[in-house]
């Protein structure tokens, strides 16, 4: 079956998105090849052109840069390190960040929308993080973002699907990949997600922080790949009344 995830005219085979940021650079070469993933995060800071540790050189051959614009707090400062890392080699790819508030790390929707807009007009494949909210996803689309990236729960929490029903509308109502991104702790939450029918998962912290870093990635990869081919399928009905035997029951139970 050809179930290709498209982003911007570009074909995936995975739908996961690997974020980058937390691994040691030792790690991000098997994370990447235990996940299968074809598409992975690049924190600007993080390729030191020049220097001595450069995490362009952990990156396995054929994977699609994102960088993202990590620590921009306008749209202003997300276009210049769009810009900047377009004139660095890294594509044509980004992922929109714009966070200004250092308590809860939530994204700035509205300075999400004005970046996507000047930067899709230079051609940039945009991809923007932001809150769940139907009227911004609606604006990120007129203004040309090739998907849309609502957060699961807060960065870095691990909490999981807590947006669920907001995430589920967008889902239904914008015609983009829906790439839950940001607080999705487990494998099983990926495969709950994929099997609302988002488009792609994208992990980072939950990977990091875990005992073994290559295992749990291919754990997320599997678990992936099963709640898409469950959406696919269409799950079974949820049964309003009690019980529903399975198989006849008559001669065997009384009325």
């Amino acid at each position: 079956m050809n179930d290709m995830l498209m982003i911007g005219g570009v074909s995936f085979c995975s739908r996961f998105i690997l974020g980058s940021g937390k691994f040691s650079l030792e790690d991000t070469k098997k994370v990447i090849e235990n996940a299968g993933v074809e598409m992975a995060t690049l924190a600007l800071r993080r390729a030191n052109v020049g220097g001595e540790e450069n995490i362009l050189d952990y990156m396995p051959e054929g994977i699609t840069l994102l960088p993202n614009t990590s620590g921009a707090r306008t749209a202003e400062e997300a276009v210049r390190i769009a810009r900047l890392a377009r004139s660095l080699g890294c594509g044509d790819f980004v992922k929109i960040e714009v966070i200004h508030d250092s308590k809860y790390l939530m994204p700035d929707n509205y300075e999400t929308v004005k970046a996507t807009e000047t930067l899709a007009k230079e051609g940039f494949i945009v991809m923007p993080y932001v809150y769940p909210d139907l009227v911004t996803a609606r604006a990120l689309r007129d203004a040309g973002a090739a998907a849309v990236m609502p957060l699961g729960a807060p960065i870095g929490s691990n909490k999981g699907l807590l947006t669920r029903d907001f995430v589920q509308i967008l889902i239904d109502e914008i015609d983009l990949p829906i790439i839950v991104d940001a607080g999705i702790g487990r494998p099983s939450q990926a495969c709950e997600a994929m099997e609302m029918g988002v488009d792609a998962i994208m992990a980072n912290t939950a990977i990091a922080t875990a005992g073994d870093v290559a295992l749990v990635a291919k754990a997320f990869r599997l678990a992936i790949e099963s709640g898409r081919a469950a959406y696919l399928a269409g799950l079974g009905r949820v049964l309003e009344q009690n019980a529903e035997a399975s198989s006849p029951l008559t001669g065997f139970l009384e009325e």
